[in-house]
C-alpha cells in the first residue's frame, strides 16, 4: 500500500510497475481479482485486504462521489479527478470504468489518452450508446448499441493514440445485456480484439451462465488469444476460481464495497435517529484510531516532528 507521503507528492509506485503487474496477472495461472472502489478510502481497504487490482466503478463514482445515477451524467474530467485520488493511495493496478468513453469517436480517443497520461494501469470502454444506461438496471430487454464497425474504429484509434506499451485497453461487450444474443456478442468481441484491444469484458444478466458458456464456446473457435474479463454481479454464485476454469483471466467484484457502505451507513443512521446517543452505534462502527491508522496519521506526525528535531 502507498504510504502517507504518496498523497503529499512523495513516492507513488511507478505506473509502469502497476501496468506490468496487471499484464502479468492477465496471463497468470490464478484468477486476477479486482474490487470496485468509489473513493480513496475504499481503494485503500481493497489494497490492505490483499486483492490484485482496484476497479474504479463508474456506478460507484456516480452514486457515491456525486450522488447521481449512472447515466453519463458524470463527465470524463470528474471521473479522472476521483481516479487520481484513488490511484495515489494504492500500490495495486487501477482499472477504470470509463463507460462509453463519454461521447463519440473523439471522446473515446481523448478519454484513453487522458487516463493513460494520469498513470493508471487500464481503462475499460463499453459499446453502449451515449448517454448510457447502467447494465444492472432492469429496463427494456433489447436496446441499441454503437454499431460494431464504428466501435471497433473508435477502439483502434484509441489504441493507436496510446503513448506507452504497458497501458491496457479493455473492450466491454454489452450485446448479451442488450438482448442481441451470443452470435452478436462474439462478433463484437472478435472485432474489438482485432482492433487491438488487450482484453475483452463480456457481460451478461444470465444467472445460469448459459449465455456466457455459449459465448465461451464460440470464442474458443476464433483462435484469438486475448484475455477475457468477467463481472459476476448478476451471476454471484460462481467463484473467481470457477470462472477462471471456464476461461476468464480477470474477475471484477464491481460494486460490493459501495453497497456495503450504503447499508452500513443506513443502519448506523437509523440507530442514531432514535435517542441521538453516539454510544448506541459504537460496537458497529470503526474505531477512530483505526481510521488514523489507515491514513498513516502516526507516520505523518513522526515525519513532521523529526524535521523539527
Amino acid at each position: 500500500m502507498a504510504s502517507w507521503s504518496s498523497e503529499l507528492g512523495g513516492r507513488v509506485p511507478p505506473a509502469d510497475r502497476k501496468r506490468r503487474a496487471l499484464r502479468e496477472g492477465l496471463v497468470g495461472e490464478e484468477p486476477l481479482i479486482a474490487v470496485g472502489a468509489h473513493d480513496a478510502m475504499s481503494a485503500r481497504l481493497i489494497d490492505v485486504s490483499g486483492f490484485d487490482a482496484v476497479w474504479v466503478s463508474g456506478f460507484g463514482v456516480s452514486a457515491m462521489a456525486y450522488g447521481l445515477p449512472d447515466l453519463n451524467l458524470v463527465t470524463m474530467s470528474e471521473t479522472l479527478d476521483v481516479t487520481r485520488r484513488i490511484d495515489a493511495v494504492t500500490s495495486l493496478p487501477v482499472v477504470v470504468d470509463c463507460d462509453n468513453g463519454y461521447g463519440g469517436f473523439g471522446n473515446v480517443v481523448r478519454t484513453v489518452c487522458e487516463f493513460e497520461r494520469a498513470g493508471v494501469a487500464a481503462v475499460c470502454i463499453e459499446d453502449n450508446l451515449f448517454p448510457k444506461r447502467n447494465s444492472l438496471y432492469q429496463g427494456a430487454a433489447i436496446r441499441e448499441l454503437v454499431p460494431t464497425k464504428e466501435q471497433a474504429r473508435r477502439l483502434r484509434a484509441a489504441k493507436q493514440a496510446q503513448e506507452t506499451d504497458g497501458f491496457v485497453l479493455i473492450a466491454r461487450v454489452e450485446a448479451l445485456i442488450a438482448g442481441h444474443g451470443v452470435e452478436a456478442a462474439c462478433e463484437r468481441a472478435v472485432a474489438y480484439a482485432e482492433a487491438g484491444c488487450d482484453a475483452i469484458l463480456i457481460h451478461s444478466k444470465d444467472k445460469t451462465l448459459q449465455q456466457i458458456e455459449g459465448f465461451l464456446e464460440a470464442w474458443g473457435t476464433t483462435g484469438l488469444d486475448v484475455p477475457l474479463v468477467a463481472v459476476p454481479t448478476l451471476f454471484p454464485d460462481f467463484s473467481a476460481t470457477e470462472l477462471k476454469q471456464k476461461g476468464f483471466a480477470m474477475v471484477i467484484l464491481a460494486n460490493h464495497p459501495m453497497r456495503a457502505s450504503v447499508q452500513a451507513m443506513e443502519e448506523t443512521l437509523a440507530k442514531l435517529s432514535g435517542d441521538g446517543r453516539a454510544a448506541d452505534v459504537d460496537s458497529a462502527i470503526a474505531a477512530v484510531d483505526h481510521i488514523f491508522e489507515l491514513v498513516h496519521t502516526r507516520e505523518a506526525i513522526e515525519a513532521e516532528e523529526a524535521e523539527v528535531r
